[in-house]
């Protein structure tokens, strides 16, 4: 992928390791987050079990959101369907570690 802006949010939930949780989580990303129109990629993922000293696998969901531009990640962000996604869905995650990116 070339000049994009990648957008990789990582989701510990209150109650780790819950299926319950997890699957909630997942529900909400897929009903308010992969619709909005500025999204071009999008990829919804738990831990791959890869058992190397490199990779952190503690998280319980990730998000990978691939758009245009900084100018769409920025509408994104204040898109009324990202607000909603966090208003009733962030009850469920103790921490959200993102990692953001474009090309060098």
């Amino acid at each position: 992928m070339k000049n994009v802006f990648i957008h990789q949010v990582y989701f510990w939930l209150k109650n780790p390791g819950s299926d319950a949780g997890r699957e909630k989580l997942i529900e909400g990303l897929k009903k308010y987050l992969t619709g909005i129109e500025v999204l071009q990629a999008y990829h919804i993922g738990v831990p791959a079990g890869t058992p190397r000293t490199v990779v952190d696998g503690s998280y319980d969901v990730s998000w990978l959101a691939v758009f245009k531009d900084k100018a769409a990640q920025d509408a994104y962000q204040v898109h009324p369907d990202h607000k909603k996604f966090v208003d009733e869905y962030g009850p469920l995650f103790e921490k959200v570690i993102v990692y953001d990116s474009v090309d060098s």
